[in-house]
């Protein structure tokens, strides 16, 4: 016996534990090889194209994936519009604020807000009584003036008989003839006042300068109004025509005055670019570049008849510099860029393949591109799905469907078809006989045994859970005959 104290604490080994753990082991590493095996045979798994040719592309024992259905575009030559696009604002030529000239009370405004007036028509009234006044004043005192002159001329004319009969002084006639003068130059200020009374009674009539549409109004009737006002009583603006100021950049400035002699046609369009408001001309460059933006201030003029421009808008400005005629173009998104520069894929038709082209490219507008070098006229190019393609790649276009043939189809169709009714029918005559016979089948006890023609299984079943086959026909009933199976998998099973 033992006498080594043991810790009743320590709980005796065992000798089942170390098997288990290894077997666990086994287990373990034998799922993580087979979960290895499903993924290597997933992502090496490659399915056959439809339509695809034994030993091509994406078909079974091919050399490559699946061809790449691509979009084409075609080379074209076409005169290729250079234009220059800029932001502008729509500038009136004239902006007046019509102010009276003369102090007094509005009597009469004769323009509505909004209207479009003509140069010299009567926008309002001013009371003229005060100036009438004045006229006849001044008249009044020109006429006094001119018969006092009227009366020294007469006078000096008899002084001037007399010094010729030697019967008065010569310094009589001098003094005389000096009046005279005087009072020619009386009357000739007291004429310059009478001019000024007309003027100041003509404007009373407060009149536009120019033509245009009038703003609001800014004085009411019965108000004291005067040439000092700052804000006038109203504000005439001219529409037509009318200017867009916009800016261009100074790399562009020597292009544009070399054009600017011929006239350049401009449109002005929309903030969305997607309507146009007006057609016109370049008008005129600025002299200067403003060295903050680095551009130079251009105008454009337009004739607005259809009244499109309105002042202070901001329009989208486009300028035709040139027209390029005959220039090879390719759809924008046809063209791809490199580490080693821009580059095409150009696709043979016969073959189906694509060959990578390295192109010059020129100028662009929204939709299509120059090129310069390494194309020609006419060569097909990738426009969709060129990211997956490489140089001597198969592709296929939107075209190549396979073609199924319709005689084999429709007469395989027709012959599964026929073959499908036909097994039917002999389903359906094979399960009425193996109903009949069944209704005959008696068990030893008395008891009848319905027979049942399931599909792949030949038997019948007993009340009590048994099967009887057809070989056991002996053992106390008849048996009928089962029906033949329709196919090699419905084959009957003997329990």
């Amino acid at each position: 016996m033992d006498t080594r104290s043991r810790d009743p604490q320590t709980p005796p080994k065992t000798t089942t534990s170390r098997p288990r753990r290894l077997l666990g082991s086994v287990i373990a590493i034998l799922v993580l090889l087979a979960l290895a095996a499903l993924a290597w045979h997933l992502t090496h798994k490659q399915e056959p194209t439809a339509g695809a040719r034994p030993g091509a592309p994406g078909a079974p024992g091919g050399r490559g994936m699946p061809v790449t259905t691509v979009g084409v575009g075609a080379a074209e030559q076409v005169a290729l519009p250079v234009t220059l696009d800029a932001i502008g604002t729509v500038t009136p030529p004239a902006t007046v604020t019509v102010r009276p000239q003369v102090s007094g009370v509005m009597q009469q405004v004769l323009f509505t807000e909004g209207q479009e007036v003509k140069a010299g028509q009567v926008l309002a009234l001013i009371d003229p009584r005060q100036f009438e006044m004045a006229l006849m004043q001044a008249t009044g005192q020109r006429q006094k003036d001119e018969a006092q002159l009227e009366n020294a001329r007469l006078t000096l004319q008899r002084y001037q008989t007399l010094l010729a009969q030697d019967s008065i002084a010569r310094q009589d006639v001098d003094t005389q003839a000096a009046l005279v003068r005087q009072l020619e130059g009386t009357v000739v200020a007291d004429r310059a006042a009478e001019g000024t009374a007309k003027l100041n009674l003509g404007y009373t009539k407060v009149m536009s300068p120019i033509s245009g549409r009038v703003g609001l109004r800014n004085v009411d009737v019965g108000n004291i109004v005067s040439g000092s006002d700052a804000n006038g009583i109203a504000v005439v603006t001219q529409i037509a025509p009318i200017d867009v100021v916009f800016a261009i950049p100074q790399d562009r400035v020597p292009e544009l005055r070399q054009d600017a002699r011929g006239g350049m046609h401009v449109t002005a369009l929309d903030r969305t670019r997607n309507t146009v408001l007006a057609e016109g001309g370049f008008h005129a460059l600025d002299n200067q570049v403003d060295v903050q933006t680095g551009t130079v201030k251009a105008k454009a003029r337009f004739t607005n008849e259809q009244r499109t421009l309105f002042p202070n808008q901001f329009v989208n400005v486009r300028l035709l510099l040139r027209t390029i005629p005959e220039a090879l173009t390719v759809p924008v998104n046809a063209l791809r860029h490199g580490s080693n520069g821009d580059y095409v894929y150009v696709l043979n038709a016969q073959e189906r393949t694509v060959a990578f082209r390295k192109v010059t490219t020129g100028l662009a507008t929204v939709d299509r591109v120059q090129i310069v070098s390494g194309l020609e006229a006419g060569e097909k190019v990738i426009t969709e799905g060129a990211d997956r393609l490489k140089d001597g790649d198969k592709v296929a276009l939107p075209a190549d469907r396979p073609a199924t043939p319709q005689g084999t189809g429709g007469q395989r169709r027709r012959q599964g078809g026929a073959a499908g009714q036909g097994a039917g029918k002999r389903g359906h005559g094979g399960d009425a006989a193996a109903a009949n016979a069944g209704s005959n089948n008696a068990d030893a006890s008395g008891n009848t045994t319905a027979s049942t023609a399931a599909a792949g299984n030949g038997s019948t079943s007993a009340p009590g859970g048994n099967s009887v086959t057809p070989a056991a026909a002996d053992k106390g009933g008849t048996s009928a005959m089962p029906s033949r199976p329709r196919s090699a998998g419905a084959s009957g099973q003997e329990r």
